[in-house]
């Protein structure tokens, strides 16, 4: 995941309460077992003692909200009396956290955010298209580009030459397309989208494929499935754009632990594991991508900056902090990490990853 919108944390000083639930709304009793939830949750902070005004700022804001439509999950996170991270879940988390730390735990953050990376769906025509930008919040942005449309129409009336007519046509709709890739490039730059979804006219779309530029097509899948028109089936192409981000995560899982294994083969200096090696590169600055497996209840020491991590005093000593503190390795290392604008990713059991954590390095 790209961290880029978790760094206001490392500007937040702790303690932090951070919260991770099911916030379903798919039963006749929803509201009931929300309720439910949230007493829990302020039972398990209170019992850690954490400070009220926090719990009752993140009790305050989820029970104000908009429940969600069927299954959701909902991350939040305070410090003295303020929510400083908000973030609704594509589903809900795996087990119900609430923890009262230091620092701050976002780790299912990045496990959901996966289900949902930032990208685009774009219906297409021969006059332009509807994209839509899908954030890792659930929240969608549309936009549209709107082609001429004068010589496309006249393809119905005649009246001219056919010859010439069909050539302006053909004309007109490429400089319709082309001034649709131009958005998407523009889009995927601003974005950091990691998918682009075509969907619409068959010709219109394979066209647009080819418009566009070798890092976007990349990303790129056309789906037979919806269309720009009115009436078209929406929930065929919703279905198919799961399938299609559930099979980009997986894929991505899979390059990422190849690239880890042929890079510890090699000897390239490129790739740490364990909690030595991943913590040195993280105090460093030189961690692309951390990746996280099962630490466990493990610990490391850190300062008062957000990169100063290490497994021993003298390690953190050489950093400039005399006066370490033991932390949680599942909070520490991803915090340092989005402090060292790396990218992180919980990893599944296709790889073992030593202490529960890899690195992939900017430089040997």
């Amino acid at each position: 995941m790209d961290t880029i919108g978790l760094r206001p944390l490392t500007t937040t000083t702790g303690p932090f309460v951070s919260v991770h639930f099911d916030e379903s709304h798919d039963t006749a009793d929803a509201a009931k077992q929300l309720r439910l939830r949230l007493r829990e949750i302020e039972a398990a902070l209170t019992e850690q003692g954490a400070d009220a005004p926090s719990v009752a700022a993140i009790l305050r804001i989820v029970e104000a909200g908009t429940p969600p439509v069927g299954r959701a999950g909902r991350s939040v996170i305070a410090a003295h009396g303020e929510v400083v991270a908000d973030r609704r879940l594509p589903a809900p988390p795996a087990t119900q956290e609430a923890r009262y730390s230091d620092l701050p735990y976002f780790l299912p953050v990045i496990t959901h955010s996966a289900d949902a990376p930032e990208h685009l769906v774009v219906l297409v025509d021969r006059l332009g298209a509807n994209v839509e930008v899908h954030h890792p919040d659930g929240t969608t942005r549309e936009e549209t580009v709107q082609g001429r449309d004068e010589e496309v129409h006249k393809a119905r009336t005649g009246g001219v030459d056919h010859r010439d007519l069909q050539n302006r046509i053909e004309e007109t709709v490429r400089h319709n397309l082309e001034d649709v890739a131009a958005h998407i490039t523009k889009t995927v730059e601003r974005t950091g989208a990691r998918l682009v979804v075509l969907a619409g006219e068959v010709q219109s779309r394979a066209e647009l494929h080819n418009l566009l530029p070798e890092a976007v097509r990349r990303i790129t899948t056309e789906t037979e499935a919806g269309g720009r028109a009115a009436g078209a089936d929406r929930a065929e192409l919703d279905e198919r754009i799961h399938e299609l981000i559930a099979g980009w995560h997986l894929a991505e899982l899979d390059d990422l632990a190849e690239r880890v294994r042929t890079e510890l083969g090699r000897g390239s200096g490129l790739a740490v594991v364990g909690l030595e090696g991943v913590t040195g590169a993280l105090a460093e600055a030189n961690v692309v991508t951390l990746l996280v497996g099962d630490p466990g209840n493990a610990e490391v020491l850190t300062g008062p900056q957000p990169a100063q991590v290490g497994v021993t005093e003298s390690w953190l000593a050489a950093l400039g902090a005399t006066d370490p503190t033991p932390h949680r390795a599942d909070e520490a290392l991803p915090f340092a990490a989005v402090a060292v604008g790396a990218d992180v990713v919980v990893m599944d059991e296709r790889i073992d990853l030593p202490d529960g954590f890899a690195a992939l390095l900017r430089h040997s």
